[in-house]
């Protein structure tokens, strides 16, 4: 329950056009897309798979997202929009993220263990991005709309591109690229 009210807050914060609680939890898609992950999480924790695959299922045909029920999204993430928007099953993904639609945290190999992504906190991902693999993009990133993020980005990064590429990283770290 403590994650939906972060998550509410962060959606008052972030979407400029909530314009209240009540606006964000009848009318967000993206908003009932991560509620439905939450809710299946939830079965999936207590070991009640029939249940969050369902729920897994229902989301992936309401709101066109597929977010696995043992992806682990903590509290305070925006998803906006939702259509499109893929979490794999060993992908985490930071508290103040913001996720526009149609992006993918996927794999780049099929094999067992860890495949996904690790996104830090206050990232943003923009629209179209794909970040494959089991890599970690660093707190305080941004990922460009439509690019393909193959390697580890380093916090406080801009990434664009495909392959993506880290374009500039923060004064506070003493370097560019």
């Amino acid at each position: 329950m403590i994650d939906i009210s972060m998550d509410i807050d962060a959606y008052l914060e972030k979407d400029p056009t909530a314009s209240g609680k009540w606006h964000i939890i009848l009318f967000s898609a993206g908003f009932h897309g991560l509620l439905l992950y939450r809710i299946s999480t939830l079965f999936w924790k207590n070991k009640l798979g029939f249940l969050a695959r369902g729920l897994h299922y229902v989301s992936r045909i309401l709101y066109s997202m597929d977010i696995h029920p043992s992806a682990r999204i903590e509290g305070g993430v925006v998803i906006d929009h939702g259509v499109g928007v893929v979490i794999g099953s060993t992908a985490s993904v930071g508290t103040g993220t913001l996720i526009y639609h149609g992006v993918t945290l996927g794999s780049k190999n099929v094999m067992k263990g860890k495949r996904h992504p690790d996104i830090g906190r206050n990232v943003v991902l923009g629209a179209g991005a794909k970040i494959l693999g089991p890599i970690y993009v660093g707190d305080n990133s941004k990922v460009g709309a439509n690019s393909v993020v193959l390697e580890h980005v380093p916090q406080d990064s801009l990434v664009t591109g495909i392959p993506g590429r880290v374009h500039r990283i923060s004064e506070r770290l003493g370097s560019r690229q």
